[in-house]
């Protein structure tokens, strides 16, 4: 009997010890999903006079897999409509709200009040995030655009922005199944051949992705650094252009690179 409990203890120790094994291989080897910063409003086109404020909520997730990242106050938000710039980062109110896993995480959200028609370019820049499993830092660039009253003037314009999408397709009122295209700058020069991660904010978590690459669709500039891409479902796509000019930051004494990201949401809708 004791005999037979003492192999039965071996075989339980081994059979844990292998669990293990591969456990910490598979974490080895695990895709490191997408960060995408989020500006993300209730409505992407204004036509009433009764509905002018829109709400706006900065978040900084895993779109599709809706788990979110703690988000610090951004350094710079606003917005640009008919040749100036406003600044809303004072407007700001943080929010606390729970992601897919239940992790309680910090956001931010405002509200905006349409003064005038027009295109209007909502963007934030955020603090560097520090990302410790791809030893980086990361600061994403990022844009939307909401047409107020049909006067579509200013979709195309370039804000300035360290990292920039320019939109070459109107990045609003979009059906499924539209080719859109975008040129991705980085300090003001086209960036050939970047790699664009896209994905779909899976908020209500409708969408099962088959395996991991069906989660971040990846396609890469052209050598004008134009990029494309057809979106096949109804709601918000994040496009993520990820560039490295040799900017470096320290943490704990050390330089690390700074992945400077140019981001850019559009919405999409399904023909009825």
């Amino acid at each position: 009997m004791a005999r037979f409990l003492t192999r039965w203890i071996i075989h339980r120790i081994q059979a844990v010890l292998l669990s293990l094994s591969i456990f910490f291989l598979a974490g080895a080897f695990a895709p490191a999903f997408a960060h995408f910063q989020m500006i993300i409003p209730s409505d992407e086109i204004v036509s009433s006079a009764k509905k002018r404020k829109i709400g706006l909520e900065l978040v900084f997730t895993h779109p599709f897999l809706q788990i979110a990242l703690n988000l610090q106050r951004p350094k710079a938000f606003g917005v640009w409509v008919a040749g100036k710039t406003t600044d809303l980062l004072g407007t700001l109110e943080e929010n606390s709200s729970q992601d897919r896993v239940g992790e309680t995480i910090s956001s931010f959200k405002t509200q905006y009040k349409i003064k005038k028609p027009g295109d209007h370019i909502f963007f934030v820049q955020p603090q560097p995030y520090w990302e410790e499993t791809e030893s980086v830092f990361i600061v994403h660039y990022t844009k939307t655009v909401v047409n107020a009253f049909g006067v579509e003037e200013g979709w195309d314009r370039e804000l300035g922005l360290k990292a920039e999408i320019i939109p070459l397709t109107r990045p609003y009122g979009l059906w499924v199944g539209n080719v859109f295209q975008g040129i991705v700058k980085l300090n003001g020069q086209t960036a050939p051949f970047a790699t664009v991660e896209v994905e779909y904010y899976n908020k209500k978590g409708e969408v099962t992705a088959p395996s991991d690459p069906f989660i971040t669709q990846v396609v890469k500039t052209d050598a004008n650094g134009v990029f494309t891409y057809v979106m096949p479902r109804a709601g918000w796509w994040g496009f993520a252009a990820l560039l490295d000019d040799g900017e470096t930051m320290q943490h704990k004494g050390k330089a690390y690179p700074v992945e400077s990201g140019a981001v850019l949401w559009v919405k999409t809708k399904a023909m009825q």
